[in-house]
């Protein structure tokens, strides 16, 4: 393509900035985006650590704000969804604000199209990433980035990081869970299904390399030429608006639907916890879930409560009994009914069907 009539991609990379800014400077680009305006991709990471909520979801219900208070960590909304996450320096933002038409039309192709040049990145840097549908980056199964994406004006915006390194034992303490055996659970699925660079490679590499190697890729998938540039007057003014309503309480703790109670760890792998009544007392149920296909399975499970078990240990049976069980009646009311069986397992007012339901609303409750 000549270079006259080359289409051009702005890039706006500001280094390090506030948490704050870190979230408002996409969004500042979106709500200013005119048709004039070139496709955008800025670079970010911000030089303090915070949590960010998504669009939907309620601060409150989804966070620890005790906690976060009492660690300096402010809590952000953003206008993109998806679940609430731990951010800080370690993790390179790269957000496109693009023109519809510079982007497939279907949102899972947006996806594909959008990690590309990250997945090319990785690739060259010696970790053997790949796309996993609908907005994960995937390593030999673990996940090391997920993307969001939303409207907002005339733009359309896909955001996403590179993963240098994560504070996995934070990301499960700010979350607000129902139990601390919960938030245990959460840690260790976050230990078994994430990593980073800093656990793949002998080294980090350095972020000015990485960047590089990032822009070369979008160039090469886009046709564009990459013309670095600054934020223009117009959205400065949406910077600085967007920074007093971000934090402001009415913006971060608006009401929206209420929480699943699930934690997605990536795609494929998700944490509930469920309680079920039964005549013998209450069954709790924390389980890591994985989907098989179209049905979920039972990864693993831990269960709790206060009905009276003879013998005690074996609960744990009935636990290792459900491993690996697709979570469908007929299959749970096997894995059961042998479970119990061979462990001997008695528990006063609580027979099969109760187990069998209270698994059953892993699911019936997403």
């Amino acid at each position: 393509m000549n270079k006259t009539t080359r289409k051009i991609i702005r890039v706006i990379d500001l280094g390090e900035v506030s948490a704050i800014r870190s979230q408002t400077c996409y969004h500042a680009v979106g709500y200013a985006f005119r048709p004039e305006t070139p496709d955008t991709i800025i670079l970010v990471s911000p030089k303090s650590p915070y949590v960010c909520v998504g669009f939907h979801q309620e601060a409150e219900r989804e966070v620890d704000l005790e906690y976060c208070r009492a660690a300096g960590l402010p809590v952000y909304r953003r206008e993109v969804g998806g679940g609430a996450v731990y951010l800080d320096r370690n993790q390179l933002f790269v957000q496109w604000i693009f023109h519809p038409e510079s982007l497939p039309p279907a949102l899972e192709d947006k996806f594909k199209f959008y990690v590309e040049p990250i997945i090319g990145t990785y690739r060259e840097l010696g970790i053997a990433a790949s796309y996993r549908p609908i907005n994960d980056i995937h390593v030999a199964g673990k996940k090391i980035g997920g993307t969001g994406a939303a409207r907002i004006g005339q733009a359309e915006i896909l955001v996403g990081s590179f993963m240098f390194d994560f504070d996995k034992k934070t990301m499960a303490r700010v979350l607000r869970v129902s139990s601390e055996k919960m938030r245990d659970k959460v840690f260790q699925s976050l230990e078994q299904y994430m990593t980073t660079m800093k656990e793949l490679l002998p080294e980090l590499p350095d972020r000015e390399r990485v960047k590089k190697i990032y822009l070369k890729k979008v160039s090469a998938l886009s046709g564009a030429e990459i013309s670095e540039g600054p934020l223009v007057e117009e959205e400065l003014g949406e910077l600085k608006r967007l920074e007093i309503l971000f934090q402001s309480e009415d913006w971060v703790f608006q009401k929206g639907p209420l929480r699943r109670p699930a934690i997605k760890i990536h795609e494929d792998v998700q944490v509930r916890e469920v309680d079920h009544k039964a005549p013998g007392g209450l069954i709790r149920l924390t389980a890591r879930l994985r989907t098989d296909g179209q049905k979920p399975v039972l990864d693993s499970v831990w269960i709790s409560g206060d009905f009276t078990a003879i013998p005690g240990e074996g609960v744990a049976s009935l636990e290792d009994g459900l491993r690996g069980v697709t979570i469908e009646e007929k299959s749970i009311t096997e894995a059961v009914s042998r479970a119990l069986e061979s462990s001997g397992l008695q528990c006063p007012g609580v027979a099969t069907e109760h187990w069998v339901s209270a698994l059953l609303k892993l699911i019936s409750s997403q």
